[in-house]
């Protein structure tokens, strides 16, 4: 027994033996243009083959398909933060960022973790320390004990890691003299800035006493605010150096809605797109779901891990958003520029307990290479940042250069 927990500890260890920034992963093509869409809370069961995602199911098997694709662990912010930095860097919850608090120390510097029930702002992620492990199964945060939660495959684990840098790839990218953009739908006019959620009117900041006052028989509040963006979904906006935007080229001005002159349609129309495109749809189109919303929009009433007790109408919703997005990036002019590609990704699964996985669909569409391939090697959130960061030939980050993250190289390979 002593020999087997010991052989765990090794192999935790040897996946996060290497971070930091590293060598720029190798064997991936040259990428011109990424888009990458990030869906929220299904399983790869629960997407793929649902009837009332008939766009999804066809888009994987023709564009390539990962079929053995994990989240890393929960909640959504965490899974956000690994697809772009490489850690959760001590964070393992949904609360916003303390927006420009300078003053008080990241959570990789200070070793600490925010959980759920914390329910504290999140210091801007800036320097060198340490995250918060990852255990193969959760007990402690979206649970309370057995059978618990899955993280990855509910076997593979990260221990802590005390070499983690407190930077995403939008820091990379800038750099080296590359560019980037998150298009958050529902983001309102006045920007990201501040902004922890909006229906793309009202937000956190609102103030309804005017409101209020012009019809004393309604009542106003934050609270009925339908949360269609939400901040947990913008991971640049947690990064120091995106928040403060001491370089422009990497600021909350790189945040733009789906609408207007600016915004994802806009930059599409005119060929005008960033080399790395990071796409959020609202949290009815991500297929998230939310309660205060309409039926259309309600949150799925059981999580089990299966196509039972999922809302097929949140399901129709998300399914018709990616095929708008998708068929919009498809129309531009970038997609024939150079090598492109469209990722398209769920965050986690949907919460559902122990023996349910954390696997999601992960769908690869370039304008070069293979189509129709589908791929059973494991790969996970560190893995798509592996590959990009190869495709942009930029250094690896974090847990990105663990020896046991795989680079996507046959999904985003060349005949």
């Amino acid at each position: 027994m002593k020999k087997l927990v010991l052989a765990a500890l090794l192999a935790g260890l040897s996946t996060s033996a290497f971070a930091q920034e590293g060598p720029v992963p190798k064997d991936v093509p040259p990428l011109n243009h990424v888009w990458v869409i990030m869906m929220e809370n299904h399983g790869y069961s629960q997407v793929l083959n649902n009837p009332a995602a008939p766009f999804t199911t066809q888009y994987a098997s023709s564009a390539n398909l990962a079929t053995n694709y994990f989240a890393v662990a929960h909640p959504s912010l965490t899974n956000y933060l690994e697809v772009n930095g490489g850690s959760n860097f001590g964070i393992l919850d949904d609360n916003p960022p303390d927006w420009h608090n300078t003053g008080c120390s990241p959570n990789i510097v200070a070793v600490v973790t925010s959980f759920e029930s914390t329910g504290t702002p999140i210091c801007p992620v800036s320097g060198n320390g340490t995250d918060a492990a990852t255990p193969a199964i959760d007990y402690s945060n979206e649970t309370t004990g057995p059978p618990g939660v899955n993280n990855i495959d509910g076997v593979k684990f990260y221990l802590a890691d005390s070499s983690i840098l407190g930077m995403s790839i939008a820091d990379q990218l800038v750099a080296a003299g590359k560019t980037w953009k998150s298009y958050q739908e529902s983001l309102p006019l006045g920007g990201a800035d501040l902004i922890n959620y909006s229906d793309g009117n009202f937000t956190n900041l609102t103030d309804f006493t005017l409101f209020n006052t012009l019809d004393p028989t309604a009542s106003f509040s934050l609270g009925n605010i339908v949360q269609l963006y939400a901040v947990k979904h913008n991971p640049f906006a947690y990064f120091l150096s995106t928040e403060t935007g001491t370089n422009p080229e990497n600021s909350l001005a790189q945040v733009a809605p789906f609408d207007g002159a600016g915004g994802l349609y806009a930059d599409l129309g005119s060929g005008k797109v960033p080399n790395y495109s990071f796409i959020a749809p609202n949290q009815c189109n991500d297929q998230h779901g939310r309660s205060n919303g309409t039926a259309f929009c309600a949150s799925d009433p059981n999580d089990n891990g299966t196509q039972t007790g999922l809302n097929p109408a949140l399901m129709a919703l998300g399914d018709q958003a990616l095929e708008r997005i998708v068929n919009a990036i498809h129309a531009s002019p970038a997609w024939k520029q150079g090598h492109a590609a469209i990722v398209t990704i769920w965050d986690e699964d949907d919460y559902s307990v122990a023996p349910t996985v954390n696997q999601v669909a992960a769908i690869v569409d370039t304008n070069y290479g293979f189509h129709n391939l589908q791929s059973n090697v494991y790969y996970n959130h560190f893995s798509l940042l592996k590959t990009l960061e190869g495709g942009f030939k930029l250094p690896c980050l974090n847990h990105a250069c663990d020896a046991g993250t795989a680079a996507m190289t046959d999904l985003f390979g060349e005949p």
